[in-house]
């Protein structure tokens, strides 16, 4: 998959004459909904034998838009949603820089920058898709916009027995903790892809050592709490539990950020400097404060055996 950054005003162009058929969007998430604008458009692209693309943004509107207090973590961060593409069969993906710049223009210039001059024949989006200065454009105005150059599709409400699907339900389950329900929208595991780094070594000293994984900044994590997950790196999948949150029985005034610490079940091999996935799987409970270590490590062990019941079962 060939990757294009683009910017406005200064990068607005790409080395290349090709045609593209393009799912348009931000597609945080790329859940169930997302996927199926994106197969749209890479059947388009099959039909009109052209390359199918992606045009995403970074970051997202609500850290340039939103005030401090207001940004959106993500469910993809920019690697990752970068991952799934590929595996989707994307051929192109242009990733335009958000800024105030951009997000000023009238959605006539962003169609005739971003579309036009970009060898674009076939537009997918959604139907609440929204474009230009203080989203002006809806994919109505796009299809008004095309002069012949392009065409439209729009992809209607896609909605599982409750809902739309959507990246905003996908954050709610997060910030409970329900990582099933999530995946569900997702169709897949939610993942989270980081370094493993030195910790403070508290679970080696209580006979559960922990690959401590420092997540993407800006990524949003599951509520704080015990998860059954699989640790994904070099070709292995390997099942584990894991704690999210600030070890509250060490009372340590350091940690305020939640600590992503997982113990993988019948291993205890070096993987310090990894790249690894934390694949979720399944909330088993919420953190707490113990009294006491013997009251944490008996805990501990409890959780051992729920998760790996829980992975045996998957």
């Amino acid at each position: 998959m060939d990757v294009y950054e683009l910017s406005y005003p200064g990068n607005i162009s790409i080395e290349s004459d090709e045609q593209f058929s393009l799912a348009i969007g931000f597609f945080d998430g790329l859940h169930k909904g997302h996927q199926t604008v994106i197969k749209k458009a890479i059947e388009k692209a099959k039909a009109l034998g052209i390359r199918s693309a992606v045009m995403t943004f970074n970051p997202h509107p609500s850290h340039v838009l939103g005030g401090g207090e207001n940004k959106i973590g993500y469910i993809t961060p920019f690697e990752e949603k970068k991952r799934l593409l590929n595996s989707m069969g994307v051929d192109v993906m242009f990733v335009v820089e958000f800024d105030k710049p951009l997000a000023a223009l009238q959605p006539a210039m962003f169609v005739d920058l971003f579309i036009k001059k970009m060898g674009v024949k076939h537009v997918t989006a959604g139907f609440d898709y929204s474009f230009g200065s203080k989203g002006a454009g809806n994919m109505e105005s796009m299809a008004e916009l095309a002069d012949g150059v392009y065409g439209t599709t729009v992809v209607g409400k896609i909605t599982d027995e409750e809902d739309k699907i959507s990246s905003t339900r996908i954050r709610e389950l997060l910030s409970i903790g329900n990582v099933e329900a999530a995946s569900l929208l997702l169709g897949r595991d939610l993942r989270t892809i980081g370094t493993v780094v030195h910790g403070e070594k508290k679970g080696r000293q209580l006979g559960f050592p922990t690959a401590n994984v420092n997540p993407p900044e800006g990524c949003i994590l599951p509520a704080n709490g015990v998860y059954a997950v699989r640790l994904l790196f070099d070709g292995l999948s390997l099942d584990g539990v894991c704690n999210v949150g600030v070890k509250p029985t060490f009372n340590n005034p350091d940690i305020k950020a939640p600590m992503v610490e997982v113990h993988v079940l019948n291993f205890d091999e070096d993987i310090y400097g990894k790249e690894v996935a934390v694949e979720w799987v399944e909330h088993i409970r919420g953190e707490i404060k113990f009294e006491s270590l013997d009251a944490l490590i008996s805990q501990i062990g409890q959780d051992k055996k729920t998760a790996q019941e829980i992975l045996t079962s998957r």
